[in-house]
């Protein structure tokens, strides 16, 4: 039976999320999520009725998935040893058809289901269909110090049609997106979905970039959740990569919010799939869950920096 108390919370809730459904209704969300989510059965779900729910409010979002941690016990499994380098991985010709698998395969398939099951209009693309995204092979890169790094059947982005995902934005629908494209002669290439995912949403021109990932959000010292950062800036991102605070996974993270930004994104979020509603919390909050990056703090208006920038 419901409380006079639980009705007050309803209506109070309602009241607060009020503003800023009428501020993004209509507009663009770009959400990257780690493949680490889609392990569990019912933390896709919990994680895809919040998407459900932004879809159900007008907002028009796009999902890129990654795979990466699917994509390594997969590799396991088969004897196939996985190579990282700054954090990206290295795709030798075996482990491109493990990738393949597991993210054209196995979890689009299964994000996919999960929408069906929630009664959410959803359908899966990859980069490859319908030329989305347009890439080449990415050449040996030059390390300081070190021989040059052949990372394989790694793709480097050329171009975004976002011709495609406007026009299944525009008959109601969430794109579903794996990360995997082609070369212009139909070599499959794998590519950092936190880089598709970037590229996407300025092609778009989004108004939010959010990633969801299974930390709290960027950290002062990764070792410590406590010491999350509220918002940041693009220059303050950088000296955080220089001084070391940045590593493995966090650097191609980094470099994919500074392109969002740089290229028109107006805000991007970084938060945890780990926190219940996270993702809800962060839309529709003063406060926020995770950080903020924005091109420059000094834009935040003074109620928005008092309340950790996470206004709007």
């Amino acid at each position: 039976m419901t409380t006079n108390k639980d009705r007050a919370i309803v209506v109070s809730a309602l009241k607060h999320a009020a503003p800023y459904i009428r501020l993004f209704k209509g507009k663009v969300f770009v959400l990257k999520v780690g493949g680490e989510v889609f392990i569990d059965a019912a933390d896709t779900r919990a994680l895809m009725e919040q998407v459900g729910i932004l879809h159900q409010v007008g907002i028009r979002v796009v999902l890129v998935h990654g795979g990466g941690s699917q994509s390594t016990k997969l590799a396991t499994k088969l004897g196939l040893n996985t190579k990282f380098v700054d954090g990206r991985r290295v795709t030798d010709g075996p482990s491109l058809d493990v990738t393949t698998m597991v993210l054209n395969g196995q979890i689009n398939t299964l994000v996919l289901a999960c929408c069906r099951d929630l009664e959410i209009p959803a359908v899966g693309i990859s980069g490859i269909d319908a030329g989305l995204i347009h890439a080449h092979r990415r050449p040996p890169v030059e390390r300081e110090g070190d021989s040059p790094v052949d990372y394989g059947y790694v793709g480097d982005i050329d171009s975004v049609n976002a011709d495609v995902l406007q026009k299944q934005l525009n008959n109601g629908l969430i794109p579903i997106v794996s990360p995997l494209s082609c070369d212009s002669s139909g070599t499959v290439l794998n590519i950092n979905a936190d880089t598709v995912a970037a590229a996407i949403a300025a092609e778009l021109d989004a108004e939010k970039l959010i990633l969801a990932m299974n930390v709290p959000g960027i950290l002062d010292d990764a070792d410590d959740p406590s010491s999350l950062i509220s918002y940041v800036d693009r220059a303050a991102l950088d000296k955080l990569r220089v001084d070391g605070k940045l590593t493995d996974g966090m650097l191609p993270k980094a470099a994919a919010i500074d392109a969002a930004l740089a290229n028109g994104v107006k805000r991007v979020h970084v938060i945890s799939y780990n926190l219940a509603d996270s993702l809800l919390l962060e839309v529709f909050t003063n406060e926020g869950t995770g950080t903020l990056i924005v091109n420059d703090i000094a834009a935040l208006t003074p109620a928005e920096a008092a309340s950790n920038g996470k206004d709007s």
